[in-house]
């Protein structure tokens, strides 16, 4: 089995809804993003995956996160904008775009200095 590891970042902000009802203030974070795929089989070139081949599909699911209040975008849904929702949202949509052969291990959003949230698909 191959593992192949990719880091990003997006700047957004973000409010919680805590468990009391509450609304934390609205503030903002550099979020750092982890991505591990693997899969059985390199390619002909003896790759799992082109680097910047999944960077660039990787990017193009952050770029829309970029600089927005996570909790009014609309493909977040509903779900109060956690890392772990962060890093749930990233993981789907990075999942849909993979090519055949690889799989999505795990995505994880960094929130703030130590404090990290990892989504493993099932």
């Amino acid at each position: 089995m191959y593992e192949v590891q990719i880091d990003a970042a997006f700047a957004a902000t973000h409010q919680l809804r805590l468990a009391d009802g509450s609304l934390e203030p609205l503030h903002g974070h550099d979020w750092p993003v982890t991505v591990v795929v693997a899969g059985p089989h390199t390619d002909a070139a003896g790759c799992l995956v082109d680097f910047h081949d999944l960077q660039k599909k990787l990017a193009g699911v952050l770029c829309p996160l970029e600089g927005t209040n996570l909790g009014e975008h609309p493909t977040l849904g509903p779900a109060n904008p956690s890392a772990e929702h962060v890093a749930r949202h990233i993981a789907l949509e990075l999942e849909a775009a993979l090519g055949e052969g690889v799989r999505l291990v795990r995505v994880t959003v960094g929130e703030a200095a130590g404090c990290r949230a990892s989504y493993i698909p099932e």
